[in-house]
């Protein structure tokens, strides 16, 4: 099995190999070339430091003979593996390392004995608690005392934040991928439910087509939702945060859980007194403890029970330090617990990558622990899963808190049965031929003039030669050098009083985060039916 090498730090501001030579000097005590130089005083101050260094080492100090034999341990292998020095002298190396790592170890100490005097190479010792510890050693064999002397470090904690590193770094480039997807999808969305609207207007009351018209329908929104959890796991989704109060939100969900997971599946709560509120979007939050119950109810077939619980929480600098992506400070915990079947740990690892799922063929999306992950990070919290195979899952999701409490906000009026219309002229800048004409059908419908361009030049050409348009109406995201954000920016310049109107699949939060929008402008989020479409223009031409 290869081993990778690691290189050594500092050791009390000593080189390794000048450690080595430390260790080898309090064993066996100056060659006798040197004790001929040195004074006795010379020798005991030597060895007296030497034996400080191998009694303080953090470090793990080993000296073994050329069977393999542990002749001297350093105190530090209480702290790394458990056990007293005394309980390691006189047994051999090969009952505590790994056997996959066995082999190597043993290529590593005959090429040291063979003249390649300092090695450095890793393997994995068994602890006392029956855990594997990664060690990276470097080490020399001493021909004249016929022994080996090593330093090994334990990279356990290093490896761990290696490894989380990883995968939030995979994490991140599959959600940029879902992200790319969902922008894609909702613009075919978009153009999929405007049809369906001129349809079901041009079909009227027709017995015949009206239900495949409404069935047309009903697919798109379907395919909106799904885009929309693709768009919550690549955290681009449209987010309302405000303070909430989770003791509230885990009340109100409970009871809808008990009518709807089955009469077999318990669900308890524990909540907390006193509890912070969290800034959160209310709508999302019940959703996420909604997909949290689903996967519950499916680890559990037989019935079980479910508890959700909420409490303050502080993860300070030690735990920051232990999880890459984490931001020390206060945070309100929701944590929902199962009794099921529980995760294997190659299971665990992938839990949140979206379209990844155990459940059989037609039972589910594999988006609903992404959308979750997405959701949870977007709103700047952190999630982790505790789970074993047998004993049930816990999911425990650590969400910003919030300073203040927020009066609830007034209840917007009702709006009026009819989509509004004008007769202003929008220019409609699209780069999607098929998005482009289905917005400028729906306008013209509502009795507007409607100029459009394919992208953002075209649109300052337009722009260049009317002083009659008063509104644009764009795309955020688009070819050919001239985005949404820059076309507006240049459009203002040539006309002060022009109102304008964004549209994109990416949420306005995503957008202001890599410097996409303006604050002034409005976002009309894709994809919109024709209502949105129209209530959108008008809001921004009266304002």
């Amino acid at each position: 099995m290869g081993v990778s090498s690691y290189e050594q730090p500092n050791i009390a501001a000593t080189r390794t190999s000048e450690l080595l030579g430390a260790a080898a000097l309090s064993v066996a005590g100056p060659p006798c070339e040197d004790t001929a130089l040195a004074s006795s005083t010379q020798r005991e101050t030597v060895n007296s430091v030497n034996q400080r260094i191998f009694d303080t080492s953090l470090d793990l100090i080993l000296v073994v003979d050329r069977r393999g034999t542990f002749a001297r341990v350093s105190p530090s292998s209480r702290n790394i593996l458990g056990y007293v020095a005394e309980e390691m002298i006189g047994r051999n190396a090969r009952e505590f390392i790994l056997a996959d790592d066995l082999a190597n170890t043993r290529v590593e100490m005959r090429l040291a004995r063979h003249g390649a005097r300092e090695r450095k190479f890793q393997c994995r010792y068994a602890h006392k608690d029956g855990r594997f510890v990664s060690i990276a050693w470097t080490g020399l064999w001493s021909e004249a005392d016929g022994q080996y002397f090593f330093i090994g470090r334990d990279m356990t904690t290093q490896l761990a934040l290696e490894g989380q590193l990883r995968q939030a770094q995979k994490m991140e480039a599959v959600g940029q991928l879902t992200g790319g997807v969902a922008h894609d999808f909702n613009n075919l969305l978009t153009v999929i439910i405007g049809m369906a609207e001129l349809l079901a207007d041009a079909v009227g009351k027709d017995a015949a087509l009206q239900p495949m018209v409404q069935a047309i329908d009903a697919a798109a929104m379907h395919g909106a939702q799904l885009t929309q959890r693709m768009l919550a796991f690549a955290r681009k989704q449209s987010l309302q945060a405000r303070n909430v109060n989770l003791n509230e939100v885990a009340s109100h969900a409970a009871l809808m859980l008990r009518r709807t997971i089955g009469e077999d599946i318990a669900v308890t709560l524990a909540l907390a007194e006193g509890l912070w509120p969290a800034l959160v979007d209310p709508s999302q939050i019940e959703d996420v403890i909604l997909n949290l119950a689903v996967n519950a109810r499916d680890a559990m077939p037989n019935g079980g029970r479910l508890l959700i619980e909420t409490a303050n929480a502080h993860l300070d600098e030690h735990y920051a330090a232990q999880h890459v992506e984490v931001t020390a400070g206060d945070y309100v915990s929701l944590v929902v617990t199962d009794s099921g079947t529980g995760m294997s740990p190659e299971v665990l690892e992938r839990a949140f990558e979206p379209f990844f799922t155990t459940k059989d063929v037609g039972r589910g999306t594999g988006l609903g622990l992404s959308m979750v992950y997405g959701f949870v990070k977007q709103s700047g919290g952190h999630v982790k899963i505790y789970s074993e195979v047998g004993h049930g899952t816990s999911i425990k999701l650590y969400l910003p808190r919030a300073d203040v409490v927020e009066a609830k906000p007034a209840q917007s009026p009702s709006l009026p049965p009819t989509s509004p219309g004008g007769n202003e002229t929008i220019l409609v800048v699209e780069d999607s031929e098929t998005v482009r004409r289905m917005a400028t059908n729906t306008l013209r419908a509502l009795g507007y003039r409607v100029i459009e361009a394919e992208d953002g030049p075209a649109a300052l050409a337009v722009l260049s030669k009317r002083d009659d348009i008063d509104l644009l109406f764009t795309d955020l995201i688009m070819p050919n050098g001239i985005d949404g954000q820059d076309l507006v920016r240049r459009a203002l310049a040539l006309r002060p009083g022009l109102r304008a109107l964004y549209t994109s699949g990416y949420s306005k939060q995503f957008l202001k985060g890599r410097g996409s929008a303006d604050a002034g402008v409005a976002l009309l989020n894709k994809p919109y039916r024709s209502r949105a479409l129209a209530e959108a223009v008008r809001g921004v031409l009266d304002a």
